[in-house]
């Protein structure tokens, strides 16, 4: 049997390996999760909500059981292990239990006075199948939060994790096993592109993908043969834009943590920062007297981690040699070929400046611990450089002027913008989240999200004691009258009498036969 290697990225060091699900079992696992949602969308929803708390309870019972994993699995400090991984999948969680039920519950909508007597619905209903394919940089966070919301609207699930941290994906298998769910209600399956083909291909009612454009695209044209609808949540190449009248010292904070946090390996990464011309050169300086205060170790208090993927790592050097090759300054850190040399996948933090358009950092995801600083001069050059990408997930503007901030704030193509902040809009349950242009489809979180995991329902109720309906057939005589119904309705001189008279002719005319 296949095995997937667990390598820890800070040390490089083989730790383990995880048996890799056999490629001819997905048939299989498709049948016993299409028997499992058959009785689980039937539970009710408290019932349900209850085994996720459950769950919830668990967590915190085994805090530092998850932090550690996760850490080691991914390279990231454990401080980033418990608040972006963990802190924000168990307030999901209380999110769900205080809202879901309000969510899904069937609701009355206006009846138009045409269909008088009708009274109409709307009701939610689980999809069937799920199948979540997640990432390797937050494997915890970015698989529970979908296969959470799933869960709670009725759905069973398949979630196949990142081969890259498949400890966290098992981990998470023993986590539902633990809290007891039904089952094959989750079915954990551990494999790589080959296995996410094959699940695709067995024809689930829903697809949630997390990860690179690329990847996201294939999924989408497989989907598509298919007509499974998805949510893509993949990349980007997010813009920080200051300007000269922002808090500076929280946004040269605000921009050191959002650029290298988790070593930059965060879709929503501040990749380019954008600081009004007056401003630059004092910002800049800032920036680098800053960095010089973080700490890169393999302890409890380091600030900068570990790449996670060593593929991911040769991606940020060539970035990095491409753009010098092309003139970019390196403003802080050195050149690739200065770096020292470590046993894990540790890189320094890097600050480039000099940064034109044909460099590929300019436009390409660089997913690693890389910032590129270039100037502006007004506010419509810098909407307009912020909009210059064919991404659009998360953005950041940065000024005490917050009539200004949210006009800027408004013009920008993104998903998501924080004003004053960054990234943070992830962590609010109550904010869809989701991206523009090639940074996917569709969203999560909040309302939506969780509807979004639910067939909407239309449904209109007739007590049925009427013979017949003035619209059915015959027609005979019908067309004056339906006209004066329209014109007294919806006419400039709307008239209610004469509405009523057309209609109930009509009723007399249809009841006749």
């Amino acid at each position: 049997m296949e095995k997937l290697q667990v390598i820890n990225p800070a040390t490089g060091e083989t730790i383990g390996e995880i048996p890799a699900t056999p490629l001819e079992e997905t048939d299989e696992i498709m049948r016993r999760a299409r028997k499992a949602f058959t009785n689980w969308q039937t539970q009710p929803l408290a019932t349900r909500l209850h085994v996720l708390r459950r769950l919830r309870h668990y967590l915190i019972d085994h805090l530092d059981e998850a932090i550690a994993l996760i850490a080691e699995d991914t390279g990231k400090p454990k401080v980033e292990a418990i608040t972006a991984d963990i802190l924000t999948v168990v307030d999901m969680i209380r999110y769900l239990e205080k809202n879901a039920t309000k969510s899904l519950r069937t609701r009355k909508v206006k009846t138009p006075l045409t269909l008088i007597g009708k009274k109409s619905y709307v009701t939610y209903q689980p999809r069937g199948v799920v199948l979540v394919i997640s990432p390797w940089n937050y494997p915890f966070q970015l698989a529970m939060i979908p296969v959470l919301n799933a869960l709670a609207a009725g759905n069973s699930v398949i979630l196949k994790p990142s081969e890259v941290t498949p400890r966290v994906g098992e981990w998470m298998a023993h986590l539902f096993r633990a809290c007891r769910f039904p089952d094959d209600v989750v079915q954990v399956a551990h494999g790589g592109g080959a296995l996410g083909a094959e699940l695709v291909a067995a024809g689930p009612d829903y697809i949630f993908f997390t990860g690179s454009v690329a990847t996201g695209k294939r999924i989408q044209q497989e989907a598509a043969k298919r007509l499974i609808p998805t949510t893509l949540e993949l990349g980007g190449k997010d813009p920080m834009i200051v300007f000269r009248d922002a808090p500076i010292e929280r946004a040269v904070q605000g921009a050191i943590w959002g650029a290298f946090t988790h070593s930059g390996q965060v879709c929503m990464s501040v990749e380019r920062l954008y600081v009004e011309r007056p401003l630059y050169v004092d910002f800049l300086h800032a920036l680098k007297a800053e960095l010089d205060r973080l700490r890169q170790a393999d302890d409890a208090d380091s600030d900068l981690g570990a790449m996670t993927s060593p593929s991911q790592r040769h991606i940020v050097h060539t970035h990095i040699r491409d753009a010098i090759s092309k003139g970019a300054t390196v403003a802080w850190g050195s050149e690739p070929e200065q770096w020292p040399e470590r046993r894990g996948l540790q890189l320094p933090p890097t600050v480039l400046t000099d940064v034109t358009e044909e460099m590929d950092i300019a436009h390409e995801e660089t997913f690693g611990p890389v910032l590129s600083v270039l100037p502006f001069d007004d506010e419509a050059e810098a909407i307009q450089l912020a909009n210059d990408s064919s991404f659009g997930l998360n953005a950041s503007v940065w000024s005490r002027d917050l009539s200004k901030a949210k006009r800027v704030a408004a013009a920008l193509v993104s998903g998501n913008v924080v004003i004053n902040d960054v990234i943070v809009s992830v962590a609010n349950p109550y904010l869809p989240f989701g991206g523009s242009k090639e940074s996917g489809i569709g969203r999560y979180h909040a309302d939506v999200g969780l509807k979004a995991f639910c067939h909407e329902k239309s449904l209109l109720v007739d007590p049925g004691k009427k013979k017949t309906e003035v619209n059915w057939f015959p027609y005979r005589g019908k067309l004056p009258l339906f006209r004066t119904l329209v014109a007294s309705l919806y006419g400039k001189k709307r008239s209610p009498l004469r509405f009523v008279s057309s209609y109930l002719q009509l009723l007399k005319r249809a009841n006749k036969r």
